[in-house]
């Protein structure tokens, strides 16, 4: 089981008091493990730096307008595929009930495609199986790593370590296609509202390319150990 997934959810939580006191831990634990590279571990080392550094309020401005008003950079994995539909709510109870036999809870406002979460869980397999599952989403990880790479946003990081991490990547085609797509203005809520509303996000020629509760179900040839989830330190 590689610790590196849970220390990468960590630094792609909310920022707070807290994640500022632990990330250098998350930092310490991906160091140790050894899975990525010095280039990845040191631009890691900078999305810390500006996680301890920067004043708590800008960390949560930039954070909000990247992921929480920026669709095609949603955190929430099935928004890319059925946007507010109904089909994501009976997606995300089967995903929740797969959570929940391998022994992870959730708080009542976790929601289980949220990628931290699902990157908890990933920690709790072992490490080739995980990176298995992770590259069933590696053309939607790919896009959003570009698109921050784009923005000159250090959580970039993260989502190099996640392409490096999994055992697929991304078909060029499809990447291609999606980076093509026009981006909404974050700030313009009226027609963020809209979109939400009217649209599914499209990241992929079908929805079998983000990891579905059930591909995630026919993937676990392996029973993984039991875990508990734990706040704090990814350590």
């Amino acid at each position: 089981m590689a610790r590196t997934y849970k220390a990468l959810a960590l630094l792609l939580t909310y920022p707070n008091r807290d994640l500022q006191t632990f990330a250098p831990e998350a930092l310490a634990v991906i160091e140790a493990e050894g899975l990525l590279g010095k280039a990845l571990v040191q631009a890691l080392r900078k999305l810390v730096a500006e996680i301890t550094g920067d004043d708590i309020y800008d960390l949560q401005e930039r954070y909000t307008e990247l992921f929480d008003r920026t669709r095609s950079l949603s955190l929430n994995l099935y928004e890319h595929v059925h946007g507010e539909s109904r089909d994501r709510g009976e997606a995300m109870v089967a995903l929740l009930g797969l959570y929940r036999a391998q022994g992870l809870d959730l708080a009542a406002n976790e929601l289980p495609d949220f990628l931290p979460v699902f990157l908890e869980f990933l920690s709790t397999l072992p490490e080739p199986q995980a990176a298995s599952l992770l590259g069933e989403a590696s053309h939607v990880l790919e896009a959003m790593g570009e698109r921050l790479k784009t923005r000159g946003s250090a959580y970039r990081a993260v989502f190099g370590a996640l392409g490096r991490l999994a055992d697929t990547r991304a078909d060029p085609g499809v990447l291609a296609a999606l980076l093509s797509e026009p981006e909404e203005n974050p700030n313009d809520l009226e027609a963020l509202d809209k979109a939400w509303a009217e649209t599914a996000v499209t990241f992929g020629p079908s929805d079998s390319d983000c990891p579905k509760a059930s591909a995630l179900v026919e993937a676990m040839n392996i029973e993984p150990p039991r875990a508990s989830r734990r706040a704090g330190a990814a350590a």
